[in-house]
């Protein structure tokens, strides 16, 4: 769909910016992952959990794509196996530590989706969560998921772009305008273009733990995301402060969207 990959691509970080880059802006770290994994876990929060689980029932299997270290699968109950699709391995290594404490048979494949759809089995639940957003040819790559769904296909997106609440910031430090758009709507007219029918169910984050394990990491993590060198942290700092994240409020610190888009259907087969 035309229209939700130019959208993404008005999220390119511009050239003579990147340049400048101390590290690459897109690169997060392993524990975020991990910790976020462990978060969901613990708390199971969200409509997409509920809608996963009433399609396993008492018992099925889980396909998820994109799993990192598993927020989105290793939360359900009812999951008596799971096939992870992730395309670095140290994500998927995180995963079955997982995985193996629940003694959890689980399948990693690792690669990019739709690409490595071929070679990956199907399972009664597919759980997409947080990828989107990353998935410029939207339209074969949510078809892949469709056929390998034999009861349900649950997404998970951030209601606006995850980079959002940092546009203040890239206004603040490189008069650059970011975008606004693709949102959730956006997605659902792609999945319309897909031929498919999604249900949508919004909602809003309770007051959780920040991903980020100290408020240093937090002013790091932005200050790369806006392709600034160490000299700037304390400006950072001060501007994260002006948009009310404290140091000694770590709810105060995710700057990602509050509301969350749970998109499903079910499956024709």
């Amino acid at each position: 769909m035309e229209e939700w990959a130019e959208a993404l691509a008005a999220w390119a970080i511009p050239d003579e910016i990147l340049a400048r880059a101390p590290e690459s802006p897109w690169q997060l770290p392993r524990e975020l992952f991990a910790r976020r994994a462990d978060l969901q876990i613990e708390r199971r929060e969200g409509s997409s959990i509920a809608r996963a689980e009433e399609a396993l029932g008492v018992g099925g299997s889980v396909l998820d794509v994109g799993a990192g270290a598993g927020a989105g699968s290793l939360p359900l109950r009812g999951m008596t196996e799971l096939v992870a699709v992730d395309m670095q391995q140290e994500m998927l290594e995180e995963l079955l530590t997982r995985a193996n404490k629940r003694a959890l048979s689980t399948t990693a494949v690792v690669g990019r989706w739709p690409e490595v759809a071929p070679r990956t089995p199907a399972a009664d639940v597919v759980v997409c969560h947080h990828v989107l957003y990353n998935v410029p040819d939207i339209v074969p790559f949510v078809r892949a998921l469709d056929q390998h769904a034999r009861r349900r296909v649950v997404l998970e997106l951030t209601a606006a772009h995850p980079l959002s609440g940092l546009n203040p910031l890239w206004r603040h430090f490189h008069q650059l305008q970011r975008p606004e758009r693709p949102t959730w709507q956006d997605a659902v007219a792609a999945l319309h273009a897909a031929g498919l029918d999604p249900r949508v169910e919004r909602s809003r984050r309770s007051v959780a733990p920040s991903t980020m394990t100290t408020f240093e990491d937090v002013v790091r993590m932005t200050r790369l995301r806006l392709c600034l060198d160490g000299s700037r942290e304390a400006e950072v700092k001060a501007e994260l402060g002006r948009m009310g994240v404290r140091p000694e409020d770590s709810t105060s610190w995710s700057l990602g969207s509050p509301e969350i888009a749970t998109l499903w259907w079910d499956s024709a087969r």
